[in-house]
């Protein structure tokens, strides 16, 4: 009887490991950068809605400069038409002074291009939002109405957090 019950038991836990073997393996290779930018640097490039060689230079500057700072790790930038979102995570220990980094990244912005209209946040979801605009204009038919459209909806919604 004793024995009968141990290899029942054995038989469940094999049945286990099975299992979770076989759901531990996808299947699918290639993970989407959004799906673990909230866990992971995914250190997204800048993305322009429409492409200009001016542009392209500014909102890498842009990066380079909110990324100088030591208290983040990683940036996402979108340029539409007319506004710039900058959107960056804070290292954990830091997170007690967003405030006050989000205020120094606005006055460095203004300061350094008084002529661009900044949206500035450190919130996840935003940064997610963002990520995620950045892989569907990867696709070459991904209209520019849309990416503005979604774009202007992603600073609305920052807009609406504050």
């Amino acid at each position: 009887m004793r024995t009968r019950r141990k290899i029942k038991f054995l038989m469940l836990k094999m049945i286990a490991i099975v299992c979770l073997f076989a759901t531990g393996c996808k299947g699918e290779e290639v993970e989407k950068e959004s799906s673990l930018a909230l866990i992971k640097t995914t250190n997204p490039s800048p993305q322009i809605i429409g492409s200009n060689q001016k542009d392209q230079d500014l909102v890498e500057k842009v990066k380079k400069d909110v990324m100088s700072y030591k208290e983040i790790y990683d940036v996402a930038v979108v340029k539409g038409k007319e506004d710039i979102l900058v959107v960056y995570k804070v290292k954990h220990l830091q997170r007690f002074r967003m405030k006050k980094i989000e205020k120094n990244i606005n006055k460095l912005l203004e300061k350094k291009y008084p002529d661009e209209k900044f949206t500035v946040s450190s919130d996840y979801k935003i940064f997610l939002e963002a990520v995620q605009l950045k892989e569907k204009m990867k696709d070459p038919d991904y209209p520019e109405k849309d990416a503005e459209d979604r774009l202007k909806r992603i600073i609305s919604l920052k807009n609406e957090l504050t």
